[in-house]
């Protein structure tokens, strides 16, 4: 029965957890074909390390379309640098603020430095606070300078 217990993965299915390569990669194209968001998700990681900046980005929109959060940071940060799509800082400020509504911190964080850019400080430091609530380093960090020099009190 021990042995058993060892080989289980998934504290939620059950599910073994793949022995090699071809069956992890078997296992999530069927939650791609499920419509995972995250493991949509994964498969545009992967397409954007091997270079394929268009099929990664098809894929972080169909994952974005089903809600995963990351999936909207990474749209926003191809829309922001214009990699694989034209340059819209409209669109990839969407992406950015739909990923933060989600309770990204990143995104949080990253718009946190946008208000500040536009000399928008109080609302730069709301989001850094919200940020730093969701356990974020950098923001928890750029708080305790605010603090430091009575930016925030």
């Amino acid at each position: 029965r021990e042995a058993r217990l060892q080989q289980i993965a998934c504290p939620f299915c059950r599910h073994p957890s793949p022995k090699t390569d071809e069956e992890n990669n078997k296992m999530k194209m069927r939650r791609v074909v499920a419509n995972d968001p995250v493991a949509i998700r994964e498969i545009g990681v992967k397409h954007y390390s091997n270079g394929d900046r268009e099929r990664a980005f098809e894929c972080f929109t169909k994952a974005a379309e089903l809600g995963d959060a990351s999936a909207h940071y990474f749209l926003s940060l191809f829309y922001r640098d214009g990699q694989g799509v034209e340059k819209d800082e409209k669109k990839g400020l969407y992406y950015l603020e739909e990923a933060a509504i989600a309770g990204l911190p990143e995104a949080r964080y990253d718009l946190a430095m946008l208000e500040e850019k536009n000399e928008r400080y109080d609302r730069s430091i709301k989001h850094l606070i919200i940020a730093a609530s969701l356990g974020h380093d950098g923001s928890i960090q750029m708080l305790k300078e605010c603090y430091k020099y009575g930016d925030v009190s």
